[in-house]
């Protein structure tokens, strides 16, 4: 039997837009210096190139990074006391240069239970998808937060 979940359900089909993120030489310096990224094409404009780029590219991670600067509202899940982040996954579309202003949009994508070994926990996962100065989408992001008892 599926437990009923008591949350905020008028927050389904509401998008939150947040940006523009401006993209600098040195917001990719700092998201390569996080992640640890070394590849060429990421480094300078000649080495982008080199790989069929136009200009240097940001790490597909740095839509990670500014997904943490979009604010989403409460979903008021009634269950648990503890919160905590569960997870996210990148899914890159497109290349992000040096110059380019990103838009993000969210959007509630699911809330559910799941019960394993350690008790039920609720899951609420959000999408954001990430947009160039073009319209074009460069990147989505899903981050789950879950809600233990």
């Amino acid at each position: 039997m599926a437990m009923e979940l008591e949350y905020d359900r008028s927050l389904y089909g509401i998008e939150h837009k947040a940006g523009p993120f401006e993209i600098s030489n040195e917001t990719i310096d700092r998201a390569n210096s996080s992640t640890g990224e070394a590849g060429a094409a990421f480094l300078s404009d000649e080495g982008a190139i080199a790989a069929g780029y136009k200009g240097r590219i940001a790490p597909p991670t740095l839509c990670c990074i500014l997904v943490r600067q979009v604010a989403l509202p409460d979903v008021k899940v009634k269950f648990g006391k503890t919160s905590m982040h569960a997870g996210q996954r990148v899914e890159p579309k497109a290349p992000v240069y040096a110059d380019d202003q990103l838009t993000a949009s969210s959007h509630l994508k699911d809330v559910y239970a799941k019960t394993g070994r350690s008790g039920t926990m609720v899951f609420v996962v959000w999408e954001t998808t990430f947009s160039n100065q073009n319209g074009e989408v460069v990147a989505e992001v899903q981050e789950s937060f879950a809600r233990r008892e």
